[in-house]
């Protein structure tokens, strides 16, 4: 390790306190006497990183992801969720069905054009009710069988996600600001006995219908999975149960007439939806390596990046930490069709702070936590510096290196402006990244290379 001591001169003290973000000021340096300028050092460690499985990640969304994929590199992937439905308070059906009697049942599923994988694969998407009310655990390995009886499906559709019974000119129509109008959709026929309980239930007791907590017990959810069929994931939108019946009226001649009708119930961010992924076929990643480390998204692997923290605070010797830029570099994607994408954006953070981070909706703080997204040209994630991190570490737990965990998310963003009328992006919620993607990170002595510039007073 070799350390570089340099006197500042004026021009290079502004030049080098410019780019740190610590509370220093650069006022008075040229005026002070020679031996009370500050001493600049720039030191050089070297990180440590290796992959780690995870078999659950928490995401709490009303967002669903449906299907099976396989890729040579990342392995197999399979997703499924469970959903209950939102009920208003002491619901009762709009009309009352003609003769009492429900006519049908199905239940939608409403997804993004963005799936991954081939539009044309057949695949079958199969439902069965949920028995057990569902817990809020948001972790995404809870086990579908211990809340369903899977000996009874509410039914069936073989799908493709490029529905090719719509046509084109309804595929690709847009309204009138140019956003496309058509949602694709998956529709499965329910038995509608279904409906009929629901309907009867309003009449003989209605007060499962009285808060959304005795709705839950009358009527815990449903589960949806994929029974068929490999090679897409849908990323699904929003869920749908719609009771069809008919309700009598009376004309203007007092003739009846039968009106049709329908009762919607929809998941929504007010009840639970719980996603389960399943990884398998990946141990390959896991395997001792000095030049790669991976990251998978939902679940899977992510990086696990040492940095020696008992080092620098052994060689600094309390000084001022003042900037360490940090990157991460990736090789080049995969080459063959249906190649999962890096994903766009990746969050850095203590492994000790993950659980609370996600469970408590917080965002990056350029503190603790630094968001990076992916530079195409470059192949680079970039967070900038995260003097404040190794801070922060050193103050707390100065005998421990610092873990970080390099994780895939999605970030949601709003808009603002600032003084010049600009119009400024900013951070609103950062939850797991929930799509299908990988990306190889470099970990050779380059790639870990990590320089701490320090200041120290005299």
């Amino acid at each position: 390790m070799k350390i570089k001591l340099f006197v500042l001169g004026l021009s290079l003290g502004i030049s080098i306190l410019s780019g740190c973000n610590d509370d220093l000021t650069q006022v008075g340096t040229g005026i002070q006497p020679e031996n009370d300028r500050p001493l600049v050092y720039a030191d050089t460690f070297y990180m440590k990183a290796k992959t780690v499985q995870t078999d659950s990640v928490y995401a709490r969304t009303i967002y669903g992801s449906l299907g099976e994929i396989y890729d040579p590199l990342y392995g197999n992937l399979k997703s499924d969720f469970m959903c209950q439905f939102y009920c208003p308070e002491n619901y009762r059906f709009k009309y009352t069905p003609h003769e009492g009697r429900i006519d049908s049942v199905e239940f939608s599923l409403y997804y993004s054009r963005s799936w991954t994988g081939d539009s044309l694969t057949p695949m079958r998407a199969q439902i069965y009710e949920v028995t057990t009310p569902l817990a809020r655990d948001f972790y995404t390995n809870i086990d579908p069988e211990q809340f369903c009886d899977m000996q009874k499906s509410l039914g069936m559709q073989i799908y493709t996600a490029r529905n090719l019974s719509v046509s084109d000119s309804l595929w690709n129509a847009t309204n009138s600001n140019g956003v496309q109008s058509y949602q694709p959709n998956i529709t499965i026929r329910m038995p509608k006995e279904v409906g009929q309980r629901f309907y009867d239930a309003t009449i003989q007791t209605p007060e499962v219908f009285t808060d959304q907590n005795t709705f839950n017990q009358f009527f815990p959810g449903i589960y949806v999975t994929n029974t068929y069929g490999t090679g897409n994931i849908l990323n699904i939108e929003s869920a749908q149960m719609k009771i069809f019946y008919k309700y009598t009226v009376k004309g203007s001649a007092d003739q009846d007439s039968l009106v049709y009708a329908n009762e919607i119930f929809s998941a929504t961010s007010e009840v639970i939806q719980l996603n389960r992924f399943k990884n398998t076929d990946i141990s390959h990643l896991l395997k001792p390596n000095d030049s790669i480390a991976y990251l998978k998204s939902p679940a899977g692997v992510y990086t696990l990046l040492t940095i020696p923290a008992q080092d620098i605070a052994s060689i600094i010797q309390g000084r001022i930490v003042s900037n360490v830029p940090f990157s991460l570099k990736a090789l080049p994607q995969e080459e063959w069709k249906y190649a999962f994408e890096p994903p766009k954006n990746i969050l850095i953070l203590p492994k000790d702070s993950i659980d609370t981070f996600f469970k408590n909706n917080n965002v990056e703080n350029s503190v603790t936590s630094y968001l990076g997204s992916y530079i195409q040209s470059t192949r680079t994630y970039s967070f900038g510096n995260i003097a404040k991190l190794i801070k922060a570490h050193m103050e707390n737990s100065p005998s421990k290196d610092l873990e970080i965990c390099v994780i895939p998310v999605q970030r949601r963003v709003g808009e603002t402006y600032n003084y010049s009328y600009q119009k400024v992006e900013y951070t609103v919620a950062i939850e797991n990244y929930l799509k299908p993607s990988g990306v190889k990170l470099r970990i050779d002595k380059d790639a870990m290379t990590m320089r701490v510039t320090t200041i120290e007073y005299k």
